[in-house]
């Protein structure tokens, strides 16, 4: 039985790689980690953000696509996860031979030599980032947890989630087009614009475009202010276009949509900014961790349901 550990700044290159060996592998087989096969045998959790059982915060950033993951590959029916020691102090237990999940969390430190640096210079400390690696079990794992720590939060009925949408769009005060044949933010006029809905096949995907869209719209100076200056065909546009994905799928899964892939035909530029940084693949869901939070910040608070800050991991 795998127990809680963390392992701050030893092996954290090694880590890196692990975590992006991985996503490299699963896009390289056609898998999109950020869109899971959700309603079918293959997993049994309902579409849902990732959240600690003990404390109802909801996971972030590249732990998203680590726990999604572990749903559908071990076919979990909920969502929740937990600590070793938070499932003893619920008065329940893990079960003897289940294998945890390793996530992560991003941290700083400053080394010696750095603060020696400083003191005779004068300056400031320079932290260093790595990663501390934990693990945690999802609430099917456990045993003699409090009833309603495995309950799945209910999905919004379905009839509800195209008018909160269309709620959120205009709640956010971005620029917001409807017209042409393609959708695109533009940076220098500071605008969305996307098709109308009766150019796609299902009104959904409409919904879809534009969630992606505004995460672009996001990143724009006066919001979050992220490097938006990659000409297309560039690594800067293909490592934008990756935040904006997940960032759509992150806000779909908070909303109750399914999300889907919108730029199949990036996963190649995709695949060659990740091999070239393995930080790149943390950095992007980071980043669209904070594109989805900016915006399901400016849902009316009746339909903010499940869209509550994303916590680190705890």
């Amino acid at each position: 039985m795998s127990r809680q550990s963390t392992q701050p700044g030893t092996g954290r290159t090694s880590l890196y790689d692990e975590i992006t060996g991985t996503i490299i592998t699963q896009l390289e087989g056609g898998c999109v980690p950020w869109v899971q096969p959700w309603g079918t045998a293959a997993g049994k959790a309902p579409l849902a953000m990732p959240r600690n059982a003990g404390t109802g915060r909801l996971y972030s950033g590249i732990n998203v696509l680590i726990l999604w993951g572990a749903v559908i590959q071990h076919g979990f029916p909920c969502q929740s996860w937990l600590t070793f020691r938070q499932a003893l102090s619920l008065g329940g237990n893990v079960r003897k031979g289940e294998r945890g999940t390793t996530v992560v969390y991003a941290d700083r430190f400053v080394p010696d030599g750095e603060k020696k640096r400083a003191r005779e210079t004068g300056d400031n400390p320079q932290a260093v980032p790595f990663l501390k690696r934990f693990t945690l079990f999802n609430a099917a794992q456990c045993d003699g947890l409090p009833d309603d720590m495995a309950a799945a939060v209910p999905p919004p009925s379905p009839g509800l989630i195209e008018p909160t949408v269309d709620a959120l769009i205009r709640a956010t005060g971005i620029d917001f087009h409807i017209g042409g044949n393609r959708a695109f933010y533009a940076v220098n006029g500071d605008y969305v614009q996307v098709p109308p809905p009766q150019a796609y096949f299902e009104p959904i995907n409409w919904h879809r475009t534009a969630l992606h869209e505004l995460g672009h719209a996001s990143g724009a100076r006066h919001r979050l202010n992220r490097d938006l200056s990659g000409s297309f065909g560039s690594k800067k546009y293909a490592f934008e276009e990756l935040i904006a994905e997940i960032n759509a799928a992150f806000c779909c899964a908070s909303l109750g949509i399914v999300p889907t892939v919108r730029h199949a035909d990036y996963i190649s530029a995709w695949l060659d900014v990740l091999r070239e940084d393995n930080r790149a693949i943390i950095r992007a869901a980071s980043q669209a961790s904070k594109a989805a939070d900016f915006l399901l910040g400016f849902l009316p608070e009746a339909g903010a349901g499940q869209s509550m800050k994303h916590g680190r991991a705890a």
